[in-house]
């Protein structure tokens, strides 16, 4: 007995001592945490999105609020602005996407808006490997609303987390109020799910 308590012993200092060892320290962590953060929405939104019934994407709670489809077109369309300037890269734009007003793009049908909802996603994930910690703090300018604007690549950056987050919790919302469940509730395997 003593001598397999050795032996186990033997096995598992090695193992003990590699994990107190520090590991090795990951390249820009500042834009790793971000994409986890943002990579996290991507997945949420777009599943939100597809469990949705078509024939919701023109409901809102109250005739002040946006609707389903006007979200969906509004973040596609965020994610573009926010997402073209992580870097050089720059988004291909339909003329139609950006000549026809969000009111109207609000009620495409929902394999379209879903689409392009996934493409700006796809985007924004190709152009933030260009991002490095380093990069954060460089000067940028961009158009909105006719007007140039000048700010730092971190506040687009944190600006395309902030409002990924934002809308999820108002599509969340939307759900719950239709006896929906948003994705980040529903039940997983291994954390107390089926």
């Amino acid at each position: 007995m003593k001598l397999l308590r050795i032996v186990l012993a033997g096995l598992a200092l090695p193992v003990a001592i590699a994990a107190q060892q520090p590991a090795t320290p990951q390249a820009n962590p500042i834009v790793a945490a971000f994409k986890g953060r943002i990579a996290g929405a991507h997945r949420n939104i777009a599943q939100a999105f597809d469990s949705i019934p078509e024939s919701k994407f023109g409901y809102k709670p109250t005739p002040a609020q946006l609707t389903f489809g006007y979200i969906a077109q509004h973040v596609a369309s965020d994610s573009y602005l926010f997402c073209s300037n992580f870097g050089a890269m720059k988004p291909t734009i339909d003329a139609k996407d950006s000549s026809t007003p969000d009111s109207v793009k609000a009620t495409w049908p929902k394999a379209e808006l879903v689409a392009k909802l996934k493409a700006s996603f796809a985007f924004c994930d190709a152009a933030i490997e260009q991002v490095t910690d380093a990069s954060l703090p460089d000067a940028i300018s961009f158009t909105f609303g006719g007007a140039e604007r000048k700010s730092t690549r971190i506040t687009m950056v944190l600006g395309h987390a902030l409002d990924l987050t934002d809308h999820y919790s108002q599509i969340s919302n939307y759900m719950r109020l239709n006896g929906m469940l948003p994705p980040s509730a529903l039940p997983r395997p291994g954390r107390g799910g089926n």
